[in-house]
């Protein structure tokens, strides 16, 4: 099932908790990294399909991130979203902008993020 791999960042642990919660619950294998540059580490080290990321985070941010992420090898096949709680719209635009795949907005339901993987 290397296809339903799937990356939670976050620095808040229990945001983790419920979006890995979820992913596990729809069948996917979820890996959970803390901050930016653990992301990086991991995708250096795994293929994932699916990534979930954090906008707000103490050193890298979630758009550094993603820009990072999407230079990789095989970036561009991962299916990135942010995730934040904040997000006007000309805020959904600059992150879009930054190479995020989609956007959820926190709190998010199991129907929100069932609907984001369905897309892949």
């Amino acid at each position: 099932m290397a296809d339903h791999l799937a990356l939670v960042v976050d620095d808040n642990a229990t945001n983790r908790l419920l979006a890995a919660t979820i992913l596990k619950k729809l069948g996917w294998s979820v890996s959970e990294v803390d901050c930016g540059e653990r992301a990086l580490e991991e995708v250096a080290l795994k293929r994932f399909r699916f990534v979930l990321l954090d906008i707000s985070m103490p050193g890298l941010t979630g758009e550094e991130t993603c820009v990072r992420l999407r230079a990789a090898p095989d970036g561009e096949q991962m299916f990135i979203v942010a995730y934040t709680a904040h997000a006007f719209p000309e805020e959904r635009d600059r992150i879009l902008a930054a190479g995020f795949d989609d956007l959820l907005i926190k709190p998010f339901s199991r129907q929100q993020l069932e609907a984001l993987v369905e897309k892949l």
